[in-house]
């Protein structure tokens, strides 16, 4: 009995880290998914990159993959907390293309903070650059 008094501590302790971990790793995964995803969209033609309401047209497309994320569910615009999704049109990008760079930002909800190991939230950016299509 004396042993598992002094385990369950560290038993929850590694149970927390654990589950912190996996959500982080998710959001990681998801975020990066998300960005790739709306480069595509944006990356139809160079007028499709350059409108004036790609952010939006991309909004669902982003919302879509991380539609599991935690805090993410019922957010319905990509402009503020908790996803921020921000579209550059360059002419000419890298390797002298048309390119779009999608850039997007996800502040995980506030989890159980591990003090020295994980942060309670964690923002996440993750920035995609793809040639133009057409």
């Amino acid at each position: 009995m004396v042993e598992v008094t002094l385990l369950v501590p560290w038993i929850v302790f590694s149970f927390v880290a654990a589950f912190n971990f996996g959500i982080f790793a998710y959001a990681l995964i998801s975020t990066q998914n998300a960005a790739r995803s709306a480069a595509m969209y944006a990356s139809q033609s160079l007028t499709v990159a350059q409108s004036g309401s790609i952010v939006t047209q991309v909004c669902p497309y982003a919302l879509g993959e991380l539609g599991d994320a935690p805090g993410v569910g019922g957010v319905a615009t990509c402009t503020g907390a908790p996803v921020t999704v921000a579209v550059t049109a360059r002419s000419p990008g890298a390797g002298n293309m048309n390119t779009v760079r999608v850039s997007l930002t996800y502040n995980t909800m506030q989890l159980i903070p591990l003090p020295g190991l994980m942060a309670g939230s964690l923002s996440i950016t993750r920035t995609v650059e793809m040639p133009i299509r057409n």
